[in-house]
């Protein structure tokens, strides 16, 4: 006999609906009937039969969106020595050295930038970072924070060398005390020097390409262009610039200062950056723990999203379920 099924003509034997449904290959109990505008109850299925002539809608269910399954974190590599994490954070400006290890726990973070500072005479036993933080566990990254002269650069990592055996340091030379801006003659100076005494150097720079591609091509390790004033929490201010910066240079780059929450960090990650370093967005949160794990999480989601591959924008609007099979 004839019925029409789903808008189509088709001819089906006689029977209940559950004898039709299983002529045509569906399970009863995933899909829904309706014969002649009227619902036909599940618990009908057998009793109800089906009569040439009817109009009948069989529907189900599916995705209203594509859907990927999501990776595990990727690791990246520097200096030689692979990471999981590509979240690095600053151990200043907390409270106490507990909170300090606390948020580098909630952080997940493997790498932490720590400052080269004289020994207080006048107190040799007070606490010191690494009776918190475990420089065997963690990989301190030692800075140059508060120099500025490539002089001063230099011989505070010769230091840092000295005192902790650390190859791998984070160069910074300052232009003024205002701005903290990268002072790019004395930067390219300090890393000539440092490289050819064998450094590893991830190094603070502008987010000029130009600038970025001669440091890599010295042999900078990683390229860490600002994307705000440091300490500032402005978060990314050219996004653009640090795009380029990522496709002029062929070693990793992380978004350095300027960091203020976990959408700016989420942000940086979806621009293609290997990673991003902070201080001050975590040490000042009000909950520097909760932020900490929060920025945990942007990072590891800005990848995610990097990776997927945005959709495209579009003017208009764009329908998430597919019309074809409409009732």
């Amino acid at each position: 006999m004839q019925v029409q099924i789903n808008g189509e003509a088709r001819t089906v034997p006689a029977g209940t609906v559950r004898e039709l449904l299983g002529s045509l290959g569906l399970d009863a109990s995933k899909v829904a009937l309706e014969r002649n505008r009227e619902i036909v109850p599940r618990s009908a299925f057998d009793t109800v039969i089906i009569g040439a002539g009817d109009e009948l809608e069989i529907v189900h269910f599916i995705g209203g969106g594509n859907s990927s399954l999501a990776e595990k974190p990727d690791s990246f590599r520097i200096a030689g020595k692979d990471y999981m994490s590509r979240l690095i954070i600053g151990t200043g400006k907390y409270k106490n050295f507990d909170e300090t290890a606390a948020a580098v726990e909630a952080s997940g973070a493997e790498i932490v930038t720590v400052a080269v500072r004289r020994v207080n005479l006048t107190n040799p036993g007070e606490p010191r970072l690494v009776d918190f933080v475990d420089p065997k566990k963690i990989t301190f990254l030692p800075n140059t924070a508060g120099c500025f002269t490539a002089d001063d650069a230099v011989r505070t990592l010769r230091l840092a060398r000295e005192a902790g055996g650390w190859n791998l340091v984070k160069l910074e030379v300052l232009g003024d005390q205002k701005t903290l801006y990268p002072n790019m003659p004395e930067t390219l100076a300090a890393a000539e020097v440092l490289l050819k005494e064998g450094f590893e150097v991830m190094v603070y720079c502008s987010d000029d390409p130009i600038q970025a591609k001669r440091l890599a091509d010295m042999g900078c390790c990683a390229i860490m262009p600002l994307g705000a004033p440091i300490g500032s929490g402005l978060g990314l201010q050219n996004p653009v610039q640090i795009r380029l910066v990522i496709e002029a240079v062929n070693v990793p780059v992380l978004v350095d200062a300027g960091v203020g929450t976990a959408s700016d960090a989420a942000i940086a990650m979806e621009l293609g950056c290997d990673g991003v370093l902070m201080n001050t967005a975590i040490a000042e949160a009000r909950d520097p723990i909760r932020m900490a794990r929060a920025m945990k999480l942007a990072v590891e989601a800005g990848r995610l999203a990097y990776h997927a591959g945005r959709m495209p924008k579009k003017r208009y609007a764009d329908p998430s379920s597919p019309l074809a099979g409409l009732i």
